[in-house]
């Protein structure tokens, strides 16, 4: 579990511990050891689709990988943050991983990425298809 510290024996366990736990998750109920989720926000709208992931902490220069191989778009971060007060210090670190599947017809090659303020905001463009009805002639043989 993150930000686990040792602790003298009586002693409760401090509010960051719990907070670190929620930020982790449930133990248990990730596919693969050490990997966390990104919680993210994905609208398509004018042509666009446009993810929104929630990575504070990361330098996304060097931390961060994006892909985009057969329409699924794949995020990955790693996250290593040390806090130090009075009495002791702690490590948080940890991989944090997401895969999509893009809308149809994505243009992935023509991707931008853009991080501000914790959030890293994708943008891939989609092209409008038309949508309406076509009569498909029966040839007779």
């Amino acid at each position: 579990m993150s930000g686990m510290i040792e602790r003298l024996p009586g002693w409760p366990p401090a509010l960051s511990d719990l907070f670190g736990w929620m930020e982790a998750g449930v133990p248990g109920l990730h596919t693969v050891p050490g990997l966390h989720g990104i919680r993210i926000e994905e609208v398509l709208t004018d042509g666009m689709y446009i993810l929104r992931a929630e990575l504070p902490g990361i330098d996304p220069a060097k931390d961060v990988e994006l892909t985009i191989s057969e329409g699924v778009l794949t995020l990955r971060a790693e996250r290593s943050t040390q806090t130090t007060d009075r009495r002791h210090t702690e490590f948080r670190y940890g991989t944090f991983a997401r895969s999509v599947p893009l809308p149809a017809g994505a243009r992935g090659d023509d991707a931008t990425a853009d991080y501000k303020d914790g959030v890293l905001t994708i943008t891939v463009p989609v092209p409008e298809t038309k949508t309406g009805t076509r009569t498909i002639p029966v040839r007779q043989g």
